[in-house]
């Protein structure tokens, strides 16, 4: 049997982005042992792609911004599909996490008064994200990896890839993993797991997000038994890169839109009129995106198949005070002036809505001692993530699942028995590619799954479409079986082998997308059908939860929880605000 290194640890934390760092030091503070395990180099997490801003109703420019309010907001946004709790919790809390990374050292802009300042974004009733010009994400992970590296109990292990987790009797037990530096193997034994690995958007193959986005942490969860929830709600950002195709669906951050930024057509028309007269640009990011696709449909699109996005009537100046990463992005990326020329964007996959279903308040999957925080979880965003709440999401269930973990690490002073053949099974799986230099090309699987996922659940989906994608996928996951590396066999930075471990996650993903999208039959947020095209009344209470059963995955309806009178009056209240497409 290969040999293997251990490692003991009271709570293991995945991932080091913004959920994941801000875990582990709740989790340190609380006295837990902590060990984050991070797939690439700390402070190189995909949640610097997180730019315009963070979502927090401190009222320091709309006074009579408040919680309730963007509690309503959020649950609009989301089509009411939202875990209620959550966005209460949310809205509650995301102002005090706010401050807090304002003391920790965050330097954000200000108003003239000296406050943090916030800017407008799409279907936000207030301007409400707090922000660091459009870098927002990047200060985010700078002050929380400075918290980290200062605060005692935590140790990292950079470039390091769990391949799968350990459950006994229903309670997490550790994990395996491998070091990508020189391939060596690694078993964790601890107490308590927390995944904060981000989303799947690389099943995609026009995507903004980064390498690492693979869904490994959902994945993971499936496979050790959790549940998972919203998996067909994907969201296609309105604007990625368009031209050249090699920067393709890189993201244009909101932030331009909500600095006055217009959305025209090849004619030069002020389309979004047509879709949403009331917030125009600033609408929801599931109407933009749909409206862009529109117009492409009707032969209206840019050259490149999709729109322009302008904000040379701003001064110079200006936009490069504001928006200095948009600046140099499309300068040196497409040499386009944004300050002189307009930017040519379409829809990117962005946002995975769905993820780990959680207790709301402590971050608790289904199965004992594995929690989860981030984009890895379901349930606060609903149908729909309105822009700022990814990064406050991060903030507020990052802290409160870290603080749960450790609380439970706490509970259960002895980690679970991890069985030697259980991590043989393990270990001969993760090691299989190695020894097929000639087997099916990992290369070549994952392209045919970026594609199957693009043409067969794209931004507008049907029945015919969705059941072919579904066939597909169960197909590419046989081949799979037979993956190697590609040709090498060294363990030292082998991509084909980090490949073939990849597309076993990205399987999971693009698996669950499928069949959930073929449960819902009706057109709800970021979730749209051609053949059902309206929603459906009896859906609007409903969530799809996925999970394996005798080795096979399940897919079932899940009544939801009713809103509790007075919250229901706070969405009530603001129905008004409501487009004529959102109050369907």
């Amino acid at each position: 049997m290969e040999s293997y290194e251990t490692v003991d640890t009271a709570v293991l934390v995945l991932g080091a982005g913004g959920a994941g760092l801000r875990a582990a030091i709740a989790a340190a503070e609380s006295g837990a042992r902590v060990t984050v395990v991070c797939k690439s180099l700390l402070g190189k997490a995909h949640t610097v792609m997180a730019e315009g801003g963070m979502a927090a109703a401190l009222g320091n420019v709309a006074g009579q911004d408040s919680w309730e309010a963007h509690f309503a907001d959020t649950m609009k946004g989301g089509k009411l599909l939202n875990d209620w709790r959550m966005a209460e919790i949310h809205a509650r809390e995301a102002p005090e996490r706010v401050l807090e990374l304002e003391r920790w050292g965050a330097v954000f802009d200000r108003t003239h008064e000296g406050l943090i300042h916030q800017r407008p974004f799409g279907a936000h009733t207030y301007p409400r994200l707090a922000h660091i010009g459009d870098r927002t994400g990047l200060e985010l992970i700078r002050t929380l990896q400075d918290r980290l590296v200062h605060q005692a109990g935590i140790e990292v292990h950079m470039e390091v890839t769990v391949a799968s987790l350990f459950a006994q009797d229903g309670r997490i037990a550790g994990a395996l993993a491998y070091r990508r530096a020189d391939g060596g193997l690694v078993l964790y034994r601890a107490r308590a797991v927390l995944l904060a690995t981000g989303g799947a958007g690389r099943v995609y193959r026009v995507t903004s997000n980064s390498w690492e986005c693979t869904g490994d942490g959902t994945a993971l969860a499936y496979r050790a038994g959790a549940e998972l929830r919203d998996c067909e709600m994907v969201q296609f950002h309105p604007t990625g890169m368009v031209w050249p195709a090699g920067v393709r669906g890189i993201l244009v951050t909101e932030g331009v839109r909500g600095e006055g930024g217009l959305l025209r057509n090849k004619d030069g028309e002020r389309f979004m009129e047509r879709y949403d007269p009331d917030r125009m640009e600033l609408s929801s990011r599931d109407i933009v995106a749909r409206a862009i696709n529109s117009e492409v449909l009707a032969g209206r699109g840019s050259p490149h198949g999709g729109a322009y996005l302008d904000i040379s009537h701003r001064k110079p100046d200006y936009i490069k005070r504001k928006l200095p990463s948009m600046y140099e992005q499309f300068l040196k990326l497409a040499k386009v002036d944004i300050t002189k020329d307009p930017m040519e964007v379409a829809p990117t996959i962005h946002y995975y809505m769905g993820g780990v279903r959680v207790d709301p308040e402590t971050g608790a999957s289904s199965v004992a001692g594995l929690f989860a925080a981030g984009e890895v979880t379901g349930g606060l965003h609903g149908a729909n993530r309105l822009g700022g709440n990814s990064l406050t999401d991060l903030l507020v269930f990052g802290k409160r699942a870290g603080e749960a973990a450790a609380e439970y690490s706490r509970e259960h002073s002895r980690p679970a028995r991890i069985s030697k053949a259980e991590v043989g099974e393990a270990v001969e799986s993760l090691v299989g590619p190695l020894g097929r230099p000639h087997g099916e090309n990992p290369y070549r699987l994952q392209a045919e799954l970026q594609d199957v996922c693009s043409r067969h659940a794209p931004i507008i989906r049907s029945e015919s479409g969705l059941l072919e994608g579904l066939q597909q996928v169960l197909e590419l996951r046989e081949r799979a079986r037979s993956a190697g590396t590609g040709g090498p066999t060294g363990r030292a930075f082998n991509p084909g082998w980090h490949t073939a471990q990849d597309l076993g996650q990205m399987l999971v993903n693009a698996e669950a997308l499928f069949r959930s999208a073929l449960k819902r039959k009706e057109s709800r947020g970021a979730h749209a059908r051609s053949d059902y095209p309206n929603p459906d009344p009896a859906l609007a209470n409903v969530n799809f939860v996925v999970r394996e059963v005798e080795g096979a995955m399940s897919v079932r309806a899940l009544v939801r929880e009713q809103l509790p009178d007075a919250l229901l009056a706070v969405i009530n209240r603001s129905f008004e605000k409501y487009t004529p497409e959102e109050k369907e």
